[in-house]
């Protein structure tokens, strides 16, 4: 199993110092990747299903993961998640392009549709048709991407005669996080991978065994291109320390990637504790 550190943008870590000692360590410690989350605004006051309260610190995961990229040699660099169809698809290929070229070809694009209405009411942009967007800003972002002659007319976003290089030297790995089935569709049709944020081992609805069984019913219900190869899962569980029993747990369901969550609000102090026992432990061990 590989293990990912989330939260490397937000709360301790959006501090420069304390972000740069945390990624470094965590790379030294044994981690494949490092996450960083996206609200680009906050309900003030606080309501669900909002994480995080309107006054939780929170960079923007590009800006950090690019940041964090310059001070890190080989660790993968992930996005969980961009909320698709809040961003430009055009700005934000030529961003993540970059990032993947300044790198050396460590990002992981995490994409996902979005849940918080008030960020989008605040962003200008219609709710209701997000799941319908975010898959025209991904088709709209792998034409400027790959094509030799980019173009796409979609519901959302048309182009044509244009050019944006340099383009990504590979095929960027593209993870959609949702627990929905229109996320499942997307996941099986369009990504390398699925993200599950928040997943428990528990009875409820929101557990993994539920999520594997729509993801089960989607690879029978969908056509999933050979070239993207079997899907891999990447999960969060609940923010908190996690022993080995339980990450075996997860590996036995079938888990290829667990992407740990530490507490929200602790302090530096702690989270080199978190990342360090992580790697003592744990790492490896799966």
């Amino acid at each position: 199993m590989k293990f990912g550190l989330f939260s490397v943008n937000s709360y301790a870590c959006s501090y420069p110092e304390t972000a740069v000692e945390i990624a470094q360590l965590a790379e030294a410690a044994g981690f494949e990747s490092l996450w960083a989350g996206e609200h680009v605004v906050l309900p003030d006051p606080q309501e669900p299903p909002s994480p995080m309260g309107p006054h939780d610190r929170i960079l923007d995961p590009m800006i950090a993961l690019t940041f964090l990229a310059a001070h890190t040699r080989q660790v993968l660099l992930g996005t969980g998640i961009i909320i698709l169809p809040q961003r430009n698809p055009l700005v934000l290929a030529k961003e993540l392009a970059s990032l993947d070229e300044l790198s050396g070809g460590r990002l992981i694009f995490g994409i996902g549709a979005g849940y918080l209405e008030p960020e989008f009411r605040a962003l200008g942009i219609p709710f209701t048709d997000r799941s319908a967007r975010t898959d025209d800003y991904l088709a709209a972002m792998r034409a400027i991407w790959t094509q030799p002659q980019p173009a796409h007319h979609g519901r959302f976003i048309s182009f044509e005669h244009v050019q944006a290089h340099p383009h990504p030297q590979r095929s960027i790995p593209v993870v959609v996080g949702g627990h929905t089935p229109p996320a499942y569709r997307r996941a099986v049709e369009q990504a390398t991978g699925w993200y599950g944020f928040a997943i428990g081992l528990g009875g409820t609805a929101r557990s993994l065994t539920g999520s594997l069984a729509g993801i089960a019913d989607a690879l029978k219900r969908y056509h999933r291109p050979q070239e993207l190869g079997k899907l891999e899962i990447s999960v969060t569980p609940p923010a908190g320390t996690i022993t080995l029993e339980r990450a075996r747990q997860y590996a036995d369901l079938g888990v290829d990637r667990l992407i740990i969550w530490p507490p929200d609000g602790i302090g530096a102090a702690d989270l080199r504790t978190i990342v360090s026992h992580l790697g003592d432990t744990i790492i490896g061990r799966v």
